[in-house]
């Protein structure tokens, strides 16, 4: 059996910002810069919590192994979803959160030959990982087709699926090949104090979805210094897409004032000339058979909402 040093499964840790080892030895990986992180801590601790998740992480490889394993520390739940093993594009394997005890080890069997290997870290805990070993080497795959920074709320996150190769973003990435950093939040709005210079990271294109937690306010000051604090760090020739919150089943009288906001929230993206817009209302399908909860899309929904903005996206040149 190989066994991969710690700077070897970095090599092959996607959706990493930075990392941090522990004593004995676990990798843990973050999205934000520590700077972010303690903002994080002082606005709301419901934040700071999900600031940590380990949100579209994923470890990505081709092999010709037949089994890889690894241990794992599960360190903070929110809801529970699961660990995903795809061989070439196609789930072999779910291990479901609930089912786990909070720390041990994982082993999942590959079929024979060369494949690529993508193995999704739960979308809404904060886990640990240690001890990858395979029985053949591992190679990180060949390039992405660009790097990207996504923004968003519990959407982009990923709850609603309870499936973490389930959520939008890593239905549209499969589609995308992006190397994503996901920075969505439960529970996030539009806020222009999150929005930092990140040291050495520098993303080819950004996508913001955000509103849907504060379609109600009267004032869209928020989103106009948000998107001002976002070209003053990035510049005004970054390509932005921001996309517009979804339909929402869960507040049917509230539908005009979110509409409404939808609208706003066009107008003052659409004055920079690099934002390009994505209307979410055409996403996802107006039924609630698409949604665990009327708010967050479902497994199904998720998968409708991933491949329509991956077609969105070609359509817009993004």
């Amino acid at each position: 059996m190989i066994k991969l040093s710690t700077e070897e499964l970095k090599n092959i840790y996607f959706g990493a910002y930075s990392f941090a080892e522990t004593e004995d030895g676990y990798l843990q990986a973050f999205q934000y810069t520590q700077a972010q992180m303690d903002y994080f801590k002082r606005a709301q601790e419901f934040w700071y919590d999900r600031c940590m998740a380990s949100t579209a992480k994923t470890l990505e490889f081709t092999t010709r192994a037949r089994r890889i394993s690894f241990e794992y520390r599960i360190v903070w739940q929110g809801s529970q979803d699961s660990f995903e093993a795809y061989v070439d594009g196609l789930a072999t394997d779910i291990r479901y959160v609930k089912d786990l005890e909070t720390e041990g080890t994982l082993c999942f069997s590959l079929p024979q030959g060369e494949k690529r290997v993508t193995i999704y870290l739960p979308a809404d805990a904060t886990v640990l990982i240690r001890g990858f070993t395979s029985d053949a080497a591992v190679e990180r795959p060949e390039s992405k087709t660009a790097k990207v920074l996504w923004l968003g709320d519990s959407i982009t996150q990923g709850f609603g699926p309870l499936r973490s190769s389930c959520t939008y973003v890593s239905v549209a990435n499969r589609l995308l090949n992006y190397d994503v950093i996901n920075q969505g939040i439960g529970g996030y709005v539009y806020d222009k104090n999150s929005l930092m210079k990140m040291e050495g990271y520098d993303p080819d294109k950004l996508i913001v979805a955000l509103g849907t937690n504060q379609f109600g306010t009267k004032s869209m000051k928020d989103v106009e210094e948000y998107y001002e604090t976002l070209t003053g760090i990035y510049g005004a020739e970054k390509p932005v897409l921001c996309i517009t919150p979804l339909w929402r089943g869960d507040v049917p009288n509230g539908l005009p004032t979110l509409t409404r906001f939808c609208e706003n929230v066009k107008a003052i993206a659409g004055k920079y000339q690099n934002v390009k817009i994505a209307d979410g209302f055409k996403l996802v399908p107006h039924l609630p058979e698409y949604y665990l909860d009327k708010l967050h899309p479902n497994c199904l929904g998720a998968e409708v909402y991933g491949r329509n903005l991956a077609d969105t996206i070609r359509e817009l040149g993004f």
